[in-house]
C-alpha cells in the first residue's frame, strides 16, 4: 500500500491517504484479522470526519459507519469490487447512499431544513472520503492525459487544468477561438474514449467557464 500524505486523524495522530490492490482484497475477502482491523480503522476515521458535520449524534454516526462496512462487505462476499485502486470512491458511495437513506427516514440527522436553527452547509473541507474518492480520479485522469496526442494533452491541461485564458491558448497554437472549440472538443472526445475504456462507468465532465 501507497502512502500519499498525512491528515489529522480523530485521535490527534495523522492518518495517511493510500492506494489498495487486489492483494488486500483478497486478505480482507479471507478474514484476515490485520487487514479487516486496518479497514476498520482507516476508513472508520474517514467516515466519522465525513459524518460529523452531517449527523447530532454519535448513534447516528455509528449507525451510518456500521450500515456502510455492512454493505461494503456483503459487495465483497459477491465479488462486486472489480477496481481495489478505487477502493476509497467505492465506500464513499456506499456511505453517501446510506446517508442519504437516514436523511429520508428522519432519524437524528443535522437536517439543513430545520426551520428552529439557521441554515448552514456542511463543512466541506471534513469530507476526506469524499477528497479520498476525488484524489483518485485526478490521478487517473493524469494517467490517461498521458496517452493522449500531445497537442491534446497541452489543449486539456492548460485551458481545464491550468484555467489559461482562452486568447492565450489560441495565440500559442496558432487558432482563432471558432478553431478552439474544435480541437477542444475532438481533445475531450479522445480523452473521454480512453477514460471509459479504462475505467468504465461515468466520464469526467471537463467543463470550463
Amino acid at each position: 500500500m501507497l502512502h500519499c500524505f498525512p491528515i489529522p486523524d480523530l485521535r490527534g495522530g495523522s492518518l495517511q491517504f493510500q492506494s489498495f490492490d487486489q492483494a488486500y482484497l483478497e486478505r480482507l475477502r479471507a478474514g484476515d484479522y490485520r487487514a479487516q482491523e486496518h479497514f476498520g480503522a482507516y476508513f472508520g476515521a474517514l467516515i466519522q470526519i465525513k459524518l460529523r458535520s452531517r449527523l447530532r449524534s454519535r448513534e447516528a454516526i455509528e449507525d451510518v459507519r456500521q450500515e456502510t462496512f455492512s454493505r461494503f462487505f456483503v459487495a465483497l462476499r459477491d465479488g462486486k469490487i472489480l477496481q481495489p485502486e478505487r477502493l476509497g470512491s467505492f465506500v464513499n458511495s456506499i456511505c453517501n447512499n446510506v446517508l442519504l437513506e437516514h436523511y429520508r427516514a428522519g432519524s437524528r440527522l443535522d437536517s439543513l431544513d430545520d426551520d428552529d436553527k439557521p441554515r448552514e452547509l456542511p463543512d466541506q473541507g471534513s469530507d476526506l472520503l469524499s477528497l479520498l474518492a476525488a484524489k483518485e480520479t485526478e490521478k487517473k485522469v493524469r494517467e490517461i492525459l498521458e496517452q493522449l496526442s500531445e497537442r491534446d494533452r497541452r489543449l486539456l491541461r492548460e485551458v481545464f487544468l491550468e484555467e489559461r485564458d482562452k486568447d492565450e491558448v489560441c495565440r500559442d497554437f496558432g487558432v482563432d477561438r471558432d478553431y478552439l472549440r474544435v480541437l477542444l472538443h475532438r481533445a475531450k472526445q479522445s480523452f473521454k474514449s480512453l477514460y471509459l475504456k479504462d475505467m468504465g462507468g461515468d466520464k469526467p465532465e471537463f467543463t470550463s467557464t
